[in-house]
């Protein structure tokens, strides 16, 4: 009986050139079927995307190409430039990324209010335009500011900013970040103040980012803050915690179980992959990542 064939076997076989180019081309088409195969055979509920910063070893090009193979309709956090290139490959980007000052130099301060109106006027028709949704902001660090005061703030530039994305039917969205670990001093660190400015701000074309990793790090109970906080929540990320890698059963959350009471809330958008891969084989790990989620 033949061995089954495997991209590394197949790919060994054409390097060792024990094949004909004309078998090597077959092959090459065989592995590129697999490929589809495993992407269509997911089972569809979860729309899938990944981070493309957590891969800086890896070209975009190759991303799309790999990611599209295990199943991914999207590839995130991209610049305005970037769009093309993902469409090229029947992808999307769900976040689209850029907005001036990152995310330490926000929404919380009024100076930065006309920088940032400014990127949403110019690119929310753009994002439009290349078939994408949504477009990702930050409130800031406190530097010494309340948070009453920062949650005013806040508000007034996102009011600002909404007549640009009503228009071409996008949504800002701002992602809640742990300050414990990894970003200090960052304002919208909890779901509770994140749900307080949409509430304030009063538009659908405005809501949250709520990242797994860093919303388990400052309050945990992820699960029955989905169930709570739904209507607020346009986009998710996974990360393993702690340490922010991998999603597998060498971290304390329980992957399937949240996107479960995630796809309970109703939710069609996408949970995207945001963790760093440890392993040296770093797209085995996305694709581990994105099968634990594929509930």
């Amino acid at each position: 009986m033949n061995s089954p064939l495997t991209r590394r076997s197949a790919l060994g076989r054409i390097a060792g050139g024990a094949v004909t180019a004309a078998v090597a081309a077959s092959l090459g088409q065989r592995l590129i079927a697999a490929d589809a195969a495993a992407g269509s055979a997911m089972k569809g509920r979860i729309n899938h995307s990944v981070c493309k910063w957590c891969y800086p070893k890896v070209g975009l090009e190759d991303l799309c190409v790999a990611g599209k193979g295990m199943g991914l309709s999207s590839i995130e956090l991209l610049e305005i430039g970037d769009l093309a290139t993902v469409k090229k490959h029947g992808l999307t980007c769900a976040m689209v990324s850029g907005v001036p000052g990152g995310i330490t130099q926000g929404l919380n301060r009024l100076e930065n209010h006309d920088k940032i109106v400014a990127f949403y006027e110019e690119y929310a028709p753009k994002v439009a335009a290349a078939g994408c949704k949504n477009i990702i902001c930050f409130s800031g660090n406190r530097k010494g500011m309340s948070d009453e005061k920062g949650l005013e703030n806040c508000a007034v530039g996102l009011k600002r900013i909404m007549s640009a994305c009503e228009k071409s039917n996008v949504v800002a969205v701002m992602e809640l970040l742990n300050s414990k670990v990894n970003h200090p001093d960052y304002m919208c660190d909890r779901t509770a103040w994140g749900v307080e400015l949409c509430k304030k701000v009063g538009s659908e074309h405005f809501k949250l980012l709520y990242d797994i990793y860093h919303m388990q790090i400052m309050e945990g109970d992820v699960i029955a803050t989905i169930r709570k906080s739904h209507p607020y929540i346009a986009h998710y990320h996974t990360g393993g915690v702690p340490g922010r890698n991998e999603i597998d059963d060498s971290q304390e959350l329980y992957y399937p179980a949240i996107m479960k009471a995630i796809l309970d809330t109703g939710y069609k958008g996408h949970v995207a992959q945001e963790f760093i891969p440890k392993r040296s084989d770093v797209l085995a790990s996305l694709k581990q990542g994105v099968n634990i989620c594929d509930v």
